[in-house]
């Protein structure tokens, strides 16, 4: 029996425990009782009751029992009927443990009176055991002593104990105390008496640090954490006490005795804050206060008071956006005057509006809405001072008590809720639905004081929306709320209506140009008339912008403001008049030309109003730019019609106010822009516009008689259609070659911009060598904290004290970079010796460099010296050329001295000393006399070098009497060759010392006594000289690594950029890290590092053939020998842990992210450190030795917390606490690295399920987390959300819940596959400090930094996505920052001014679709609320990108549907709108303009190849041409075939070359460029044009658009064709196949003057694209030509095209399914109507080639055409035939298969029957297929456009099954090539170099030889 029980424990252990999530250090689950208790009891006391039972189990297995026991209790109490979801099976299974343990007692029953007395007998019994008394004054003793001690193990071991046993202590203590109320007080008095119950109060006071905090420990005085002492944080903590204003709060009210009432207390009483929003909250506002305290320098005092500037700051900070709101809507703020603000007002009122900010959930994206809310609660506020009674406010007091979120908050998130339900998962239209913009717009007029306060609920604002049909074809109906003053209309005409002007000024120029050029370029007074035309042209276009306004504005009446809608239709109106007028005016001046009247008076009245407007205009604009005219304009608000023609001109926004720049920033982009413009212009005239002149006048003029085709277009309108044909190309380019300009153009500006910040000056490892004395100054200059005496030091001496002072200084920062290079595996050991830096800080009165420059100078010296036969002069002059070998000498000469002074003897004699003394006197006198070569016999050097290694390599090990002989004898032998081989002196002159010391030798005493090096520096030096002199090999490679090489260069050449002035630590802004992270990869699992692909390659094997070198170093780093395989490492548990880890962090982990961000802490605590010791130079009386003596950094406890202070980093992991529930490995991952890294914080949604009435409910809590000592996690803030709060995009809803949780004055957004290096994290300080530099009229709101792309050495395709993304990130990004200041925010590694951004919406926007682009929405709207963004690139962040073509093109689909998105949208439409024309024209082309101007490169390639295949089928191209040649026009000619070579491809990779040639060189760039181009490079980037192309246009015509996890994983897998067929068949294959078909019929048809090299000329970058379209997934598929890949490939394609598929059935398992899904973004009646429009064209084929056919001969009548349809019906008929369901003719099989078999030979003698008595030819049937296949392809898509139509007239499974057989054709056209490559194994060959670096493909090839002995076995 009792081993039934034992099993029944162990079952019921492993489910309470449920494989805890967090696990120890090797990521081991924990066993016994602890558990996640169910979230639903929302108790965090069960839990630790749980672990402490579990962890005394063994002392006292009954105690155990009696905690059990109370958690049970507790548990019940919580939830009596166990209706929370898992509340009953933990309840259960804590019973059955309970029952248990009571079986297994001895002795029979339980006296339960006795538990209360075994537990006061067990905590005596514990405390005493584990001797707690002197727990404490061990640590803290531990610290004192520690602070260089460098212990930091032993000071952790002793931390976590004293708070394992002080936390067990405190649950037993409590729980006693609570068994004791359920006795009498009597008996509870004798169970605990008054001395234990002191002793547990002692202890209990003891773990203050065990209550939860963040940061600052605010609810309990914390002794141990310095954060409490620091003046600043006190003085922040006193200024927030109760104060004599506020009135008395009532003594039911709890407070802490640990802390005094204060003034979030008040708040939490009168508003009903949650108590964890208070405790966050309370502690955001110290830290606000304190940091900006400690940046004003005030002395220490004793009890410090909080500045009242400091005070000022914070506050206009934090209610800037509300002041603003105020003046905006003309109301007064809820103060008077603000100068009669007292302080502690102040605070009142910033600790109330981050109150509401950390309360209000999804609200917080409505930061007007907030201001609206603060407004009222501060009137309330008053109101309440005023009367000085404490009591709960009005508007947060409902029937259960005083709660602001319910009251307050969950209404207005109610009816966003409902708003958001409505738009189907982002399916139904923008305009259907009211997003976050449009429920903050509506607080942007006075109207939103309508709502009341306490809220009108029965507002039209709260009215909640109808839920919409399904069915979109159909009115929804029902009331509802419409949108505010913006709707996003799904429409391509948004890009004119966002941006008029620069259609109108292009439209106006083009038609300037092409008069000028009609004019025969004369600008005569016939001229200047035509050209006045562009006068209507502009009213009209005007015109139509305002037509927009009332259109795009339908949806938004009801609610929009009336003024608003006025100004539109007034706009209307203005517009219609004055194009009416205005052409009037001109057509009247054109008759009046006519009559031959040259005196027309209405020419010169339209002269003049166009003049006087131009003018007006011009003027006006100017004016704009100058800040003066801006403010004086705002002066003349006050007269009416001031204010109306700036209202008409504009509309009035409260974003969007006061968008112009500096009159000097605006001359730098106009100029730019001008430039732009002039180049744009030239191109267009001289070789767009003005060649097709002649031509085109000729075309117009010539009558075309013979058309091949009936033709209905052409006859008697000038040959229209050809001259279109002609000039649509010229149009579409003349449209986007502006892009082309802009993009060469901005590239040469960058390239001048960062030539002029000194980027990549230092870009070679030889030039880090050769500059490397320069690095201590250029360090102190830029990176360290300017010292006061340092510019004091001027002489020679002083000069070298200086240098000596600056390399002490570097050295510590410098080794430590070298360290953690090393900690990286990116160096081996031998490296980092070479590379780390000495001291400097010894006596030696020279600066000493890295062994790394030093290494083999030494013996070049010496050999120079040997074979020297010239003067000392000489022999300096040869060694001082290299700087290097000149240090090396001088360093060994006086650290020869030094080491021997130091070790020989003082007693006696002094024998020794003298010797030593005696020879350099001896040799710097020989010096002085030039004749060191004529003393001393330099060539016995060699021998003297012998003998001093000998010596030192015996001193530099460890004293033995032995090794003390062996050095005496190493002394006397370098004596003996001093003195007999190389002193060549006259000695007479010392005659005494040197009979002296002949006579100790003689007598044998000379040396005997040895000083051992015992000193660190003596040790050192020691060890250094040996290294010196016995490092032969030249180290001008070290480090090998190219990763460290690159680190390295990158730092040291940023040393000499120009950058703010670094503060000290404790003076620097305050920032935090915040990464947001949903379910990617934290940590690599064994199983997935072993895990092979079909090849037998798993990820680790390609990780050490990547990374070879690493994998080395890491071997070395854990003790493992070089060769060792991984399976060898099982054996070590930590050793497979850290193997894990050195896989994730060169991956794209969390993991890897993590460990960078957290390197800004260790650079803190180091930058601090050393601050607080240089602080202490004079202070303390440390020496300079001690002050850069940097060995317990990491452990000194003021150090830490100045970090912490500074620093937090909050990941905010949206369902970790699902992950956890669910017991998922990435929950483990994550809590094991909160583990590792104890200032990360983990912020999470929890969902809490409970039964109510038999219906589940669901309540979200946003939680912080931190580990806590027991390696779990510690809940910090656990705040209630009024409901799920994910009502937008994830990532944005995801930031947003957690923001609450960050802490500084700026904040970098890192995503989860970043990088940093703690070398970039020394300039972090440097960077902040560009917050108050000069960067403009505004100062800078977010902060632009540089990023490197590390996954570039994955692939070709990753280093062509990696070259790409440097090229924007650096050069792009450098010129959009300056001159053209339209830089926006483009996701990461930017920092933000926080405070600006969370009091204005947040750091991105959330809507649903509209903001899929999320990031890019906060870089718009901090530039609407006049914010500013620089861009910097003295400082760099890692980050990681998509490595596999498939990855890359659904990222790049993403990208492009966000800019399809962004069109449609209102922050667009404003910008666009209100910069000014240049700055316009910047923000365009870098946004949503290159993304149309993509699109445009495509649609020309479309417009010229359907005009040449217009002029082939119609016969009017050899007309023309048959015309030109009896004229000789050789223009004409020309035009026709004019070489379409104008390829956009070629002139983007401009600013890549420029890149390369800027950071790399010359040399180096041609030879990237060139590899790229051998790499095909030319046929991604192609590739990728049609990627952009498709999603962007699709988006804005049908949407669709949505995020997409693109993997981030290494791609060395094969994608099967099935894949790629699926992901590019209608984005790519469709496209291309239509390309290759125009293309066909050209050639088929078409008329070449110059045949066969004119049609290739004329169509090789078509063909290029169409095959680069075709065939590029399968060219970058790993193995793509491998034969047994590719037969798989195609039976695993044709299983998937025949699947029929059904319900549940994804698009990867059945084409039906696929084919379905490719068609639901057709959803809208536009969209259908848009879809057959554009599929008319296919039906050009079939109506041009019919009529060249043999068989028709020259009949062109109607009848040929209408013929060819009944051959198509014929063919259809027999294709259904053919293809009659299987399951319908089950019983007539028979008789099918005999009309089949009749059919085919009816088919079949029908054809040769027309071939033998007609016409017809066997090329006309090829010809029938060419015209038959473009016109089924259309009747398709129209079908597919109109599904619902089809499937209600019973069509849909015939089109499905020509559907089928379209793919079907398709997918065999592309696959044989595939299969026809795959034959040649060369092919794979050169694939597989192409793909992979040369490392990979050795390793690929040799695993495949070695198939059966791969070494990844099992471990």
């Amino acid at each position: 029996m009792s081993r039934v029980e034992d099993l029944w424990e162990r079952l019921v252990r492993a489910a309470l425990r449920g494989r805890r999530a967090g696990g120890d250090l090797y990521g081991r689950h924990e066993t016994g009782l602890a558990t996640n208790v169910p979230s639903s009891l929302g108790n965090r006391n069960i839990d630790d009751i749980l672990r402490a039972a579990d962890e005394i189990q063994d002392d006292d297995p009954n105690v155990s029992r009696i905690l059990c026991e109370h958690a049970y209790s507790l548990s019940q109490n919580l939830d009596p009927n166990s209706e929370g979801r898992g509340v009953l099976q933990f309840k259960t299974g804590l019973m059955s443990v309970i029952k248990q343990k009571l079986a297994k007692r001895e002795g029979g029953g339980i006296d339960r009176s006795q538990d209360i007395a075994r537990l006061r007998e067990f905590y005596k019994l514990y405390r005493e055991t584990n001797n707690v008394d002197k727990l404490r004054e061990e640590e803290i003793k531990l610290r004192e002593s520690g602070v260089f001690s460098g212990n930091l193990g032993e000071l952790e071991r002793k931390t976590v104990k004293r708070k394992r046993v002080l936390a067990t202590l405190k649950v037993l203590g409590n729980v006693l105390e609570q068994l004791s109320k359920d006795v009498s007080p009597e008996e509870a008095e004798r169970l605990i008496p008054e001395e234990l119950k002191r002793v547990m109060e002692s202890d209990a006071a003891m773990t203050e640090d065990l209550i939860p905090y963040n940061i600052i420990p605010l609810d309990g005085p914390n002794i141990t954490n310095p954060i409490v002492s620091f003046p600043e944080v006190r003085a922040a903590v006193s200024s927030l006490k109760y104060f004599r204003g506020l009135p008395k709060l009532p003594a039911t009210f709890s407070v802490p005795a640990s802390r005094s009432l204060d003034i979030f207390d008040f708040l939490q009483y009168t508003f009903g804050f949650q108590k964890d929003n208070i405790s966050n909250q309370r502690e955001h506002v110290v830290h606000l206060l304190a940091n900006e305290q400690s940046r004003l320098r005030i002395l220490e005092e004793l009890e410090p008071i909080l500045d009242e500037a400091a005070v000022q700051k914070v506050f206009l900070k934090s209610l800037d956006n509300y002041i603003k709101w105020c003046n905006y809507l003309g109301i007064l703020p809820v103060w008077s005057n603000l100068d009669a603000v007292s302080k502690e007002k102040k605070l009142l009122f910033i600790s109330l509006y981050f109150l509401i900010w950390g309360e209000a959930a999804n609200v917080r994206f409505l930061p007007e809405c907030l201001c609206y809310i603060f407004h009222h609660m501060a009137r309330e506020l008053e109101e309440i001072l005023r009367q000085q009674v404490a009591q709960p406010a009005d508007s947060c007091v409902s029937e259960s008590g005083v709660s602001f979120i319910d009251q307050v908050i969950r209404p207005l998130y109610d009816v966003i809720c409902a708003e958001a339900g409505n738009n189907n998962n982002g399916a139904a239209p923008h305009s259907a639905w009211r997003n976050y913009d449009d429920f903050n717009e509506y607080f942007w007029s006075l109207h939103c004081f309508e709502l009341s306060w306490p809220w009108r609920k029965s507002s039209i604002f709260f009215l909640k929306p109808t839920p919409r049909s399904k069915n979109f074809l159909k009115s929804s109906g029902g009331k509802r709320c419409g949108k505010t003053s913006f709707v996003e209309h799904r429409t391509f005409l948004h890009l004119y209506h966002s941006f008029h002007r620069l259609w109108i000024f292009l439209a106006m120029m083009f038609q300037g140009l092409t008069l000028i050029a009609f004019n025969n370029g004369q600008l005569n007074t016939k001229t200047m008339r035509e050209i006045l035309s562009v006068g209507p042209t502009y009213f009209v276009m005007k015109f139509f912008k305002s037509v927009l306004d009332i259109i795009m504005m339908y949806g938004a009446y009801s609610t929009s403001r009336r003024l608003a809608v006025t100004r539109v239709f007034l706009r209307f109106l203005s517009y219609s008049l004055a194009s009416v007028v205005v052409c009037f005016l001109y057509a009247r001046a054109l008759e009046e030309q006519s009559n031959a009247n040259n005196n027309s008076i209405t020419y010169k009245l339209y002269v003049i109003i166009i003049s006087s407007y131009a003018g007006a205009k011009f003027f006006l604009s100017f004016l704009q730019h100058i800040p003066a005219c801006h403010r004086l304009s705002d002066r003349g608000d006050s007269w009416r019609l001031v204010r109306f023609m700036k209202w008409m001109h504009q509309e009035h926004y409260y974003v969007g106010r006061g968008m112009y720049e500096r009159a000097s920033d605006f001359m730098k982009y106009m100029i730019f822009w001008f430039v732009v413009l002039g180049g744009k212009f030239s191109f267009a005239y001289f070789l767009l516009i003005r060649p097709l002149v002649g031509p085109t006048r000729l075309i117009v003029n010539i009558p075309v008689t013979r058309y091949s085709w009936h033709d209905f277009v052409s006859k008697n309108n000038h040959n229209a259609m050809t001259v279109a044909s002609l000039w649509t190309p010229v149009v579409a380019i003349y449209l986007l070659d502006i892009h082309i300009f802009y993009t060469v153009i901005s590239a040469v500006w960058g390239f001048l911009l960062g030539a002029r910040d000194r980027l990549g000056e230092i870009r070679s490892l030889d030039a880090v060598h050769q500059l490397f004395e320069k690095f201590p100054a250029a360090f102190m200059n830029n990176l360290h904290v300017p010292l006061p005496d340092r510019d004091s030091l001027h002489s020679s001496s002083q000069s070298l004290e200086k240098n000596k002072n600056d390399a002490a200084r570097f050295a510590p920062f410098w080794n430590e970079i070298i360290k953690n290079l090393r900690e990286e595996d990116y160096i081996s050991n031998l490296e980092m010796e070479l590379l780390q830096m000495p001291k400097n800080s010894g006596s030696l009165q020279l600066v000493q460099w890295p062994l790394v420059l030093l290494a083999s100078k030494l013996f070049l010296a010496k050999d120079i010296a040997v074979e020297n036969k010239d003067s000392q002069e000489e022999l300096w002059d040869r060694i001082s050329r290299d700087d290097y070998m000149k240090y090396a000498v001088e360093e060994c000469f006086y650290s020869v001295k030094f080491i021997l002074t130091a070790i020989l003897d003082d007693e006696g004699n002094n024998e020794g000393k003298k010797w030593v003394e005696r020879i350099y006197e001896d040799i710097q006198g020989s010096i002085a006399n030039g004749c060191i070569h004529v003393d001393f016999r330099l060539n016995k050097l060699p021998l003297v070098i012998q003998k001093v290694t000998a010596l030192l390599g015996i001193l530099k090990k460890d004293q033995t009497p032995e090794l003390e002989t062996g050095a005496v004898k190493a002394i006397l032998d370098l004596y003996d060759v001093m003195r007999h081989d190389i002193l060549s002196i006259n000695m007479r002159d010392n005659y005494e010392t040197w009979n002296m010391l002949s006579k100790a030798r003689t007598e044998g005493r000379l040396f005997q006594k040895l000083k051992w090096p015992q000193d660190a520096e003596l040790k050192a030096q020691v060890g250094r000289l040996y290294s010196l002199l016995t490092i032969k090999d030249s180290a001008a490679n070290v480090p090998k690594n190219l990763e460290a090489r690159r680190r390295l260069e990158f730092f040291t050449n940023s040393l000499f950029m120009e950058m703010p002035e670094a503060k000290p630590v404790r003076e620097m802004l305050s920032f935090c890290v915040f990464t947001p992270y949903y379910s990617e990869i934290v940590l690599y699992r064994m199983s997935d590092l072993l895990k092979k692909n079909e090849d037998g390659i798993s990820t680790l094997f390609y990780l050490q053939k990547i990374y070879p070198d690493e994998w080395k170093n890491f071997l070395a780093r854990i003790g493992r020998d070089e060769n060792a395989s991984e399976s060898e490492l099982s054996d070590n548990p930590n050793h497979i842990l850290e193997l894990r880890f050195w896989a994730s962090y060169r991956g794209q982990t969390l993991a890897r992210t993590v460990r960078g961000m957290m390197y800004y802490r260790k650079a803190l605590m180091l930058q601090a450190y050393l601050e607080r010791m240089s602080a202490g130079d004079v202070e303390a009386g440390i020496t300079g030795k001690e002050s850069t003596d940097v060995q317990g950094f990491e452990l000194s406890p003021e150090a830490r917390a100045q970090a912490d202070l500074k620093f937090t980093y909050v990941v905010t992991c949206q369902i970790y606490g699902k992950q956890r529930e669910e017991q998922k490995p990435e929950a483990a991952d994550i809590a094991l690295l909160m583990q590792r890294n104890e200032a990360l914080r983990v912020a999470f949604i929890d969902v809490v399920e409970t039964l109510k009435d038999g219906k589940v409910h669901s309540e979200y809590f946003s939680k912080l987390v931190k580990a806590d000592i027991n390696g779990k996690d510690k809940e910090v803030y656990s705040i209630k959300l009024p409901g799920n709060p994910k009502l937008g995009e994830g990532k944005p809803e995801n930031q947003n819940h957690a923001v609450v949780f960050t802490r500084g004055n700026a904040m970098q957004t890192i995503d989860m596959n970043q990088d940093n290096y703690f070398e970039e994290a020394l300039k972090m300080r440097n960077l902040l400090e560009e917050f108050h530099c000069d960067h403009g009229l505004r100062p800078p709101t977010i902060l632009g930094v540089r990023e490197h792309v590390f996954t570039g050495s994955v692939s070709s395709l990753a280093s062509f996505m990696s070259n790409q993304e440097a090229s924007f990130v650096t050069l792009g990004q450098r010129v959009l920052s300056n001159p053209l200041k339209v830089r926006m925010h483009y996701g990461h590694p930017d920092v933000f001014d926080r405070v600006f951004h969370i009091t204005r919406g947040g750091i991105s926007k959330s809507s649903r679709i509209i903001n899929i682009s999320e990031d890019i929405f906060s870089g718009f709207n901090s530039t609407l609320r006049q914010g500013n963004v620089t861009h910097h690139e003295y400082i760099q962040v890692g980050k990681g990108r998509d490595v596999g073509l498939n990855q890359i093109a659904v990222f790049e689909g993403k990208v492009a549907g966000g800019n399809g998105e962004q069109v449609l949208s209102r922050d667009v439409y404003r910008l666009g709108q209100l910069f000014d024309f240049f700055r316009m024209m910047s923000f365009y082309f870098t946004t949503v303009g290159y993304y149309f101007c993509t699109m445009l490169t495509v649609l020309t390639v479309y417009a010229f190849l359907y005009g040449r295949v217009y002029l082939a089928l119609s016969g009017v191209g050899e007309s023309i041409q048959d015309i030109a040649d009896v004229l000789g026009n050789t223009a004409l000619s020309a035009a026709l075939n004019a070489q379409f070579l104008f390829q956009i491809g070629v002139f983007t990779a401009v600013p890549m070359i420029l890149g390369f040639i800027l950071e790399q060189g010359f040399l180096r760039a041609v030879v990237s460029f060139v590899t790229m181009q051998f790499q095909l490079c030319t046929v991604f980037f192609t590739f990728s044009l049609g990627t952009r192309t498709h999603y962007f246009g699709r988006t804005i015509l049908h949407g669709g658009a949505r995020y997409q996890a693109t993997g981030r994983g290494f791609v060395v897998q094969h994608i099967k064709f099935t894949e790629n067929y699926r992901l590019y068949a209608r984005s790519h294959f469709v496209k291309g196949m239509e390309i290759c078909l125009l293309l066909i019929v050209y050639l088929a048809y078409g008329y070449n003057e110059g045949g066969a090299l004119a049609y290739i000329l004329l169509t090789v970058s078509s063909w290029f694209l169409a095959g680069s379209w075709l065939f590029a997934p399968y060219l970058f598929n790993p193995s793509g030509f491998e034969w047994q890949k590719t037969v798989e490939d195609f039976r695993d394609w044709t299983n998937w095209l025949l699947y029929r598929g059904g319900i549940g059935v994804k698009g990867g398992e059945s084409w039906e399914a696929w084919w379905d899904e490719e068609l639901s973004h057709i959803r809208t009646f536009s969209g259908r109507v848009m879809e057959t429009i554009l599929s008319l064209r296919f039906f050009i084929f079939q109506y041009g080639i019919v009529y060249k056919l043999d068989v028709q001969g020259t009949d062109t009548s109607l009848t040929v055409y209408g013929f060819s349809w009944i051959v198509l019906a014929v063919l259809i008929i027999l294709f259904k035939v053919f293809t009659f369901s299987q399951k319908i003719s089950v019983n007539f099989q028979l008789l099918l298969r005999f009309i089949q078999g009749v059919s085919f030979l009816f088919a079949l003698a029908g054809i040769v029957v027309a071939v033998a008595i007609t016409n017809l030819t066997i090329a006309d049937i090829f010809a029938c297929i060419l015209a038959f296949l473009p016109t089924g392809w259309g009747i398709l898509c129209i079908a597919c456009a109109w599904k619902p139509v089809m499937k209600k007239v019973g069509l849909w499974k015939s089109i499905r099954s020509i559907a089928r057989l379209y793919d079907a054709a398709m997918g065999i056209l592309i696959f044989i090539p595939i299969a026809l490559c795959s034959w040649f194994p060369f092919v794979s060959t050169f694939q597989t170099r192409l793909m992979y670096n040369q490392a990979f493909s050795r390793g690929l090839e040799i695993s495949l030889i070695l198939a059966g002995n791969n070494p990844n076995t099992g471990i």
